[in-house]
């Protein structure tokens, strides 16, 4: 892809990032700055948060601190944006992907530590140049029919999760309601074909870590479960 092409592409994607940031924000500012905003707002907010355990300030937060880690990989190195992707729910970031050295995988996870409210950073970075179209094409696939179907499981609050496939690996992150959703989640990303693993980073929604104050977790780099 000519080199125009690629920044025009990523213009488009931060500045998507910053209206949804943007537009996150403004609902918290309206819901605490007017008295319609305050019925409105928190008519809102009390939506999400019967649906999703972050609630709409936690989405916003992880909104912001996602469009922050993206400009500043960008700032370091255009190719290691393209090469990583992120996962962050409630101030924990998961940083995956593939990278040809260690140097530039130790950049990606500190600049990831460096926005406001990041609580934990996880490293599931593989040193490597990377899969071909194959594996794209596969985990592709992967992750759409992994998100419909943990979209319509009854059993699955699917909104709790955010979910990514590299090389056929299953990254999980978020918040499971008990052991039995985790566990159904795992069953349902193994029977897709293709998977190769199952890594999870899902915490249980009683785990004292979703109370910790930022920066009071520690970089991980093993896998908290794999199946």
């Amino acid at each position: 892809m000519p080199t125009a092409n690629i920044r025009t592409t990523f213009k488009g994607r931060l500045q998507n990032g910053r209206l949804a940031a943007a537009l996150a924000v403004g609902l918290l500012v309206l819901a605490a700055c007017t008295p319609a905003g305050v019925v409105v707002g928190g008519a809102a907010s009390a939506g999400v948060a019967a649906s999703e355990e972050r609630g709409i300030k936690g989405a916003a937060n992880d909104t912001l601190i996602r469009v922050a880690i993206n400009e500043a990989w960008v700032k370091e190195d255009f190719d290691t944006f393209n090469r990583l992707e992120l996962q962050i729910y409630e101030g924990r970031v998961l940083v995956s992907g593939r990278v040809p050295d260690q140097a530039l995988a130790d950049k990606a996870i500190q600049s990831a530590w460096s926005p406001k409210g990041v609580r934990e950073v996880i490293n599931e970075i593989e040193i490597s140049e990377g899969g071909g179209i194959k594996d794209f094409a596969n985990d592709t696939l992967i992750n759409a029919r992994l998100d419909a179907d943990l979209l319509f499981d009854g059993d699955v609050d699917s909104i709790n999760y955010s979910t990514r496939a590299i090389g056929g690996t299953v990254y999980l992150l978020g918040v499971a309601q008990d052991r039995a959703e985790l566990d159904r989640v795992f069953r349902i990303a193994r029977d897709i074909p293709n998977v190769k693993r199952v890594i999870s980073h899902v915490i249980m929604i009683d785990d004292p870590r979703r109370i910790a104050s930022p920066g009071g977790a520690s970089d991980s780099s093993k896998p908290a479960a794999s199946r």
